[in-house]
C-alpha cells in the first residue's frame, strides 16, 4: 500500500516537473520572443526582396524570349526562302 502511494505520488511529481517545465519555456523572457520576431520580420522583408528581383527578371527574361522566338521565325522564314526551289513561273 505504502510503495504504491510512493509510485502515485512519483508520478504525480513527474508530470507535475514537466508541467512546470512546459511553462517556463510557454513564458519565456519577452526579450527572447521580440527578438525573435524581429528576426522573422527581417527574414520576411529579405524573402520579399528576393521575390521582387526575381519576379523582375522573369519579366525581362520573358521579354527576351518573345524577342529570340521572333528573330528565330524570321530566320527561319529566311532560310526556308533561300532553299526553297525556284517557282516556274518567276
Amino acid at each position: 500500500m505504502i510503495d504504491d502511494a510512493l509510485r502515485r505520488l512519483e508520478t504525480v511529481l513527474s508530470r507535475l516537473e514537466g508541467a512546470v517545465a512546459h511553462r517556463f519555456e510557454a513564458e519565456r523572457d519577452p526579450s527572447d520572443l521580440e527578438t525573435e520576431l524581429a528576426l522573422m520580420g527581417e527574414d520576411r522583408a529579405r524573402l520579399a526582396a528576393e521575390l521582387d528581383a526575381a519576379s523582375a527578371r522573369l519579366v525581362e527574361v520573358e521579354a527576351t524570349s518573345r524577342d529570340v522566338g521572333q528573330r528565330l521565325g524570321r530566320a527561319i522564314a529566311t532560310v526556308e526562302g533561300v532553299l526553297a526551289p525556284p517557282r516556274p513561273d518567276a
